[in-house]
């Protein structure tokens, strides 16, 4: 998906939603154990309650690697069913050195064929360049992210006395362009947003952490918005598991609706 095509949907969505699909076993409704494949089934609902509502799912792989095979292959299956038209985040946070980080954009790219994967700048532009020569498909690089360990690295003063964060984004802006790039930002960093926007003022930027975590939506809106909308607000928690009964999908659906109806007012 190209970033016009990704400004169209949320324009005519009225919503810059991201779902995550993180599926846990021990939190899904127990109902759906009985099912051949309770990760899918469960996706499968949650998108089929969800899909008009949101721009972006965003499966975090490690959930599905947890369970093997079936976790896979319930990987496989939910990507099969998701709209052409939704953008598809492989939450995967790769990268290495070159061939391997080639290895890991085909896997994703081509095998998947995600829209985007997370990746990890730590080893520099030879370990993100190989998953910009795929055309359509995009970067999304951590640079501030919502957890309390941010503050072990992501702070530390660098280059120009600028935080690592900073560091971070004007360096990978040069690799990648508004094209194909975007960044992660953590929602728990709302007020950043305002200086993060002086570096990258036309990115998209992916932003976890509205609602469980603690990010205000408002807040993020006011400081991380630009002409294009330019963010996609993650939620997971607060959708996916609004009840573990028989009405999942339902409440599921519910919880989505009150994120995209506040997101609205911003369209």
């Amino acid at each position: 998906m190209n970033r016009q095509q990704l400004i169209h949907q949320i324009r005519e969505k009225k919503s810059f939603l991201c779902i995550g699909l993180d599926v846990d076993l021990n939190k899904i409704p127990s109902h759906l154990l009985n099912e051949k494949n309770p990760i899918f089934e469960f996706n499968k609902q949650i998108i089929e309650a969800t899909h008009d509502l949101c721009v972006a799912y965003k499966p975090n792989i490690a959930f599905y690697e947890q369970y093997g095979t079936v976790g896979m292959q319930a990987l496989e299956h939910t990507l099969q069913i998701i709209p052409t038209n939704i953008f598809t985040i492989a939450d995967a946070k790769r990268a290495d050195i070159g061939n391997t980080s080639t290895a890991y954009a085909k896997a994703f790219f081509e095998n998947y064929n995600f829209d985007s994967i997370t990746l990890h700048p730590y080893m520099g532009e030879d370990s993100v360049k190989p998953f910009l020569d795929f055309k359509n498909k995009w970067a999304i690089i951590l640079a501030l992210t919502s957890n309390k360990g941010s503050n072990d690295f992501q702070f530390i003063l660098g280059q120009n006395n600028k935080p690592l964060y900073e560091t971070v984004l004007t360096t990978a802006m040069k690799w990648g362009n508004i094209e194909n790039t975007m960044f992660v930002i953590g929602a728990t960093h709302e007020e950043m947003f305002i200086e993060i926007r002086k570096i990258c003022p036309d990115h998209f930027l992916l932003v976890p952490g509205v609602g469980a975590q603690g990010g205000d939506l408002a807040k993020v809106c006011k400081y991380g918005l630009n002409k294009d909308i330019g963010l996609l607000i993650n939620s997971t928690r607060q959708i996916i598991y609004a009840s573990n009964g028989k009405d999942f999908a339902q409440k599921a659906r519910e919880a989505a609706l009150e994120v995209q109806k506040q997101m609205a007012l911003y369209l």
